[in-house]
């Protein structure tokens, strides 16, 4: 899978367009070095909490938007993104080796 498409609840402006979804691509080890940061903290009791800086990073580079349009974006819809960013990293769809 090369991207993820997010739909908004509430359209946001990015590069003058309006837009109701957001494609994320795939991260890859370059985007993880440039921001030196996971979107994530594991706990000791291996739960995890969202660095939500962090995830609005990957989410500017991912889809290719400005911080602005992250100021716009619905509470939800932040949250279902920094969800999505997280996940990249903990699933196969990241790319990473298994072995």
């Amino acid at each position: 899978m090369s991207e993820k498409v997010i739909k908004l609840s509430s359209p946001i402006t990015a590069h003058g367009e309006t837009l109701s979804e957001l494609s994320l691509r795939v991260p890859t080890p370059a985007d993880a070095r440039k921001i030196k940061s996971l979107p994530y903290v594991m706990n000791a009791d291996e739960s995890v909490n969202l660095n939500v800086d962090v995830c609005a990073k990957y989410v500017e580079l991912l889809a290719q938007i400005p911080p602005s349009s992250i100021e716009q974006l619905a509470m939800t819809d932040l949250n279902a993104l920094c969800w999505e960013v997280a996940g990249f990293f903990m699933s196969s769809e990241s790319g990473a080796s298994t072995s």
